[in-house]
């Protein structure tokens, strides 16, 4: 098990910038990454994750362009900047970590969630 505990959310306008952080417990070499986000009403629904290694990474198709994860192994932190921010971006946000990188874009019940961080987005 990994603990995991979210950062960087807050109010900002759209098209502003907005950097989260995750920061694991322990050492998450051996952990895919990722990020995800839950609007009110709606389900937890998958954003972006990167492999161990940096090598991979992948997107939700409505934030390509616009979001980029990334991890510092030696800092257990993973990092999704956010850039152009729109008010469809208002969610909270969570962070996975998933020793099984096929399932890394899924919520099922296997993996680390943190506790997840308020983003929202004035139009």
């Amino acid at each position: 098990q990994v603990q995991l505990v979210e950062s960087g959310g807050g109010l900002v306008q759209a098209g502003a910038s907005l950097r989260l952080s995750c920061v694991a417990s322990r050492g998450t070499l051996t952990y895919a990454m990722g990020w995800f986000r839950q609007a009110p009403g709606k389900e937890r629904e998958f954003v972006a994750a990167i492999n161990w290694s940096s090598s991979t990474m992948y997107y939700e198709n409505s934030v390509k362009g616009r979001f980029t994860i990334s991890r510092d192994n030696a800092k257990n932190t993973v990092y999704l900047q956010m850039n152009s921010l729109k008010s469809e971006d208002t969610a909270v946000y969570y962070c996975k970590a998933d020793t099984r990188w096929s399932k890394i874009s899924t919520t099922d019940d296997g993996g680390n969630w943190g506790q997840g961080t308020q983003v929202t987005v004035s139009s």
